[in-house]
């Protein structure tokens, strides 16, 4: 497929990169429409950090993209331009006195304004040090001062950068709230747009248009994705999951259960506080355990790897039971 598409993804690159400006950053020409959430009061002018960032991104994946088809050359040019951009990205917009990411710089001055968006893409990007998450994750993703995300689609950008620094928990019940809030209003799907604020018809109105909201909006349904990814664990570890690993995390929950889909199939799984059973229909499985103890499981051999953290093989078409005492 990557292949196949390689040069229209090479052209789609080379426009956006000639609408860069004389510092090698995007920045909005007239006529421009800058778009990154409906976030009411989200400035969008000069040279906007989440923009930058996500276009570092995807240099990253027209390297991998190169190397997929071939192209050398490409491959080495895109790195050099990524590895740049990046570069610039953390001179102009990291704030190193108050260690998070800031918004937007116009005319060459970097405004005091710090959004959610470059520092949440930031974590999950793993473009940040640890120390660096520790920071934004809490003056920034956990700061209710900071302008508030209120699109579902938006939403779960913010989430995933939570569950990859191990905040289950907090996710979880966020999801209980804002998601569970559509529905506790009536939703038998999810929304383009919720505001908890809002009441009423207000809940109906985007646009500028009474009724112009779409109550049944793909990017709301985000949580099963991160269900799949961050509680169930379950990754590929390599092209098409023919190696793939799994690592529960309740995040609160007494049980959970489910398919995760593969290309020939699924990797199915119940994990509850006192049991795991896995069973799989292709690839090669690394099942990653934190328990108090040894666990024992019916089939394989249960190897440690850390401190209360094992590991066991995961063959496909075989189902596992595993006994462990969660920490």
């Amino acid at each position: 497929f990557i292949k196949t598409f390689y040069q229209r993804m090479k052209t789609l690159m080379e426009y956006c990169l000639g609408r860069r400006n004389k510092n090698g950053f995007l920045e909005p020409l007239e006529g421009d429409w800058v778009f990154i959430d409906w976030a009411e009061g989200l400035p969008k002018t000069g040279e906007v950090s989440f923009e930058q960032m996500l276009l570092a991104r995807s240099l990253e994946a027209m390297v991998i993209s190169a190397e997929i088809s071939g192209e050398d050359e490409d491959q080495k040019y895109y790195q050099e331009l990524a590895d740049d951009l990046k570069e610039k990205l953390f001179d102009v917009f990291w704030d190193d006195n108050e260690n998070v990411m800031k918004h937007q710089r116009i005319n060459g001055k970097v405004q005091d304004v710090v959004t959610r968006y470059a520092n949440m893409f930031g974590i999950f990007f793993n473009y940040f040090n640890e120390a660096q998450k520790q920071s934004v994750k809490n003056k920034v993703l956990l700061n209710d001062n900071i302008l508030k995300i209120t699109t579902p689609y938006m939403r779960f950008y913010e989430l995933e950068a939570l569950c990859a620094i191990g905040e289950q928990e907090f996710v979880l019940d966020e999801i209980r709230n804002y998601w569970g809030g559509m529905l506790d209003l009536g939703a038998t799907s999810f929304w383009e747009k919720y505001d908890p604020k809002q009441s009423g018809d207000e809940h109906l109105e985007m646009y500028g248009r009474p009724y112009g909201k779409s109550l049944c909006h793909a990017w709301g349904a985000s949580p099963i994705y991160l269900f799949g990814k961050y509680y169930f664990g379950v990754q590929p570890t390599s092209a098409g999951y023919k190696k793939y690993e799994v690592k529960p995390n309740l995040g609160g929950l007494k049980w959970i259960e489910g398919k995760v889909p593969t290309p020939n199939g699924s990797v199915d799984l119940y994990c509850s506080t006192k049991e795991i059973k896995v069973k799989a229909s292709e690839g090669e499985g690394t099942l990653i355990i934190k328990s108090k103890s040894k666990p024992k499981s019916n089939l394989g051999t249960i190897e440690i790897i850390g401190l209360n953290t094992y590991q066991l093989k995961i063959e496909p078409k075989t189902h596992y039971e595993i006994n462990y005492k969660s920490l």
